[in-house]
C-alpha cells in the first residue's frame, strides 16, 4: 500500500487548481460531442440535423426518424452514461476509503450479488415485469444491495467497520456466491448463453424505464459521496489524523460505502458485469487532476460516462449488426491502457 503524505490531497489540490475545471469543462464538451455520434451512428445512419430536428431544434423529421432517436438510441446513451458515472464515481470513492489502488466498484461484493440474482431470475424464467422493469434487472438491483449489506454486516467489529475485515469479507462472499453462479449456469440449459452475455454487459434493448430505475439511485450515491469529499480528502491520511481535524471516520466511512455500493449496484442492474471503468477512469483523472476528491470526483464522473459511451457505441457497430458485449470492448480497451499507466507511473507516489 502507497504510503500517505501528511499534506497529500491539500498540497495536491493547492497545486493544481487552475487546471481542474478547464478539463472538466473539456470533459463535458467530449461528452456532448459523444452523444451527438453515439445517437448519429446505427444501422439507419442519421443526420446531425435531423437528431436536432427529433428534439424539435431543427428541420422537421418524420416520425419513424425521431422513434429511432428518442425511443432506441436516446435512452441507451443516458443509460450508458449514467452507469458510467456510477462506476467510475463509485470506484473513486472506494479507492479512497480503502486507500487501495486496485479497488473498484466490485470489491465488496456488488458484482456477484448482482451476478447472482440475474442468473437466478433467467434460470428460473421469472417473467415479472415492474413499471416496465424486467425481473432479471429487479433481481441484480435487490442482491447486490442484499449482499453489499450481508457483507458490512460481517466485517463489524465492536460497532466499528474495519477495513480489513471488509475486504476480506468481499473476496469470501464473492467467491461462495461465483460458486453458487457456476451451479446455477449448469442448471440452466437453454437459458445459459442468456446468462453469459448478460454476464458480459450491455445495454441491448434498454429503455427509458430503465433509466428511470438507474438515475435516482446513481444520483442519490453520488450527491453523498460530493457531500463528504472533504472528509474523504482526510480518511486518506489516516483515521487517526482524520478524528483530529473534526472527522467522524466511522460513520462517515459508512455512508461512503453506502453511496458507493448503491451507485454500484444501481449500474451493475442494468448493465451487466463491465470491468475496468470504475478501475482505470479514477486513475488517469487522479493523474490530471490530482487527488483532491472535490475535484476529482465530478471530473471522473464525466470520464466514466464518455468512456462507457463510446465503449458502447463500439460495441454496436465495429461488428454490425452483430453487437459485441460491453464489458469486451471496455476489457480490451482497459488493460493494456491499465498496464501503460502501472509502467509509466510505477516510481509516483499514489495519493500525491
Amino acid at each position: 500500500m502507497a504510503q500517505v503524505h501528511a499534506a497529500g490531497p491539500a498540497r495536491a489540490a493547492d497545486d493544481r487548481p487552475r487546471g481542474t475545471w478547464p478539463v472538466i469543462a473539456l470533459l463535458g464538451i467530449l461528452l456532448a460531442l459523444a452523444v451527438l455520434a453515439s445517437a448519429a451512428i446505427g444501422s439507419v445512419p442519421v443526420p446531425a440535423s435531423s437528431i436536432l430536428g427529433a428534439f424539435g431544434l431543427g428541420p422537421a423529421v418524420d416520425d419513424v426518424t425521431r422513434t429511432i432517436v428518442l425511443q432506441v438510441r436516446l435512452p441507451r446513451i443516458v443509460l450508458a452514461a449514467l452507469v458510467g458515472v456510477g462506476l467510475a464515481a463509485g470506484g473513486t470513492v472506494f479507492q479512497g476509503v480503502f486507500r487501495n489502488p486496485m479497488a473498484d466498484p466490485y470489491i465488496i461484493g456488488v458484482s456477484a450479488g448482482a451476478a447472482l440474482g440475474a442468473t437466478a431470475a433467467i434460470v428460473l424464467g421469472l417473467t415479472v415485469v415492474f413499471l416496465g422493469v424486467s425481473a432479471v434487472t429487479l433481481s441484480a438491483f435487490a442482491a447486490a444491495l442484499l449482499v453489499t449489506f450481508l457483507v458490512y454486516r460481517l466485517s463489524r467489529y465492536r460497532g466499528e467497520v474495519m477495513v480489513e475485515h471488509l475486504l476480506l469479507a468481499g473476496v469470501a462472499v464473492g467467491a461462495f456466491l461465483a460458486a453458487i453462479i457456476s451451479a446455477l449456469q449448469l442448471l440452466g440449459g437453454e437459458s445459459l448463453q442468456q446468462v453469459i452475455f448478460w454476464l458480459m454487459g450491455g445495454f441491448s434493448g434498454r429503455t427509458w424505464q430503465h433509466v428511470l430505475l438507474t438515475a435516482p439511485y446513481i444520483t442519490l450515491g453520488y450527491a453523498g459521496a460530493r457531500v463528504f469529499a472533504r472528509d474523504l480528502n482526510l480518511l486518506v491520511l489516516g483515521d487517526e489524523t482524520a478524528r483530529s481535524l473534526g472527522v467522524q471516520a466511522g460513520r462517515v466511512r459508512a455512508v461512503l460505502i453506502g453511496a458507493g455500493s448503491l451507485m454500484a449496484a444501481a449500474a451493475v442492474s442494468v448493465s451487466g458485469l463491465i470491468g475496468f471503468v470504475g478501475l482505470v477512469v479514477p486513475h488517469l483523472m487522479r493523474l490530471i487532476v490530482g487527488p483532491d476528491h472535490r475535484r476529482l470526483l465530478p471530473a471522473a464522473a464525466l470520464a466514466g460516462a464518455l468512456t462507457l459511451l463510446v465503449a458502447d457505441t463500439l460495441a454496436r457497430s465495429v461488428a454490425a449488426p452483430t453487437e459485441v458485449p460491453v464489458g469486451i470492448v471496455t476489457a480490451a480497451l482497459g488493460a493494456p491502457f491499465f498496464l501503460y499507466l502501472l509502467r509509466k507511473h510505477r516510481r509516483r507516489t499514489y495519493w500525491s
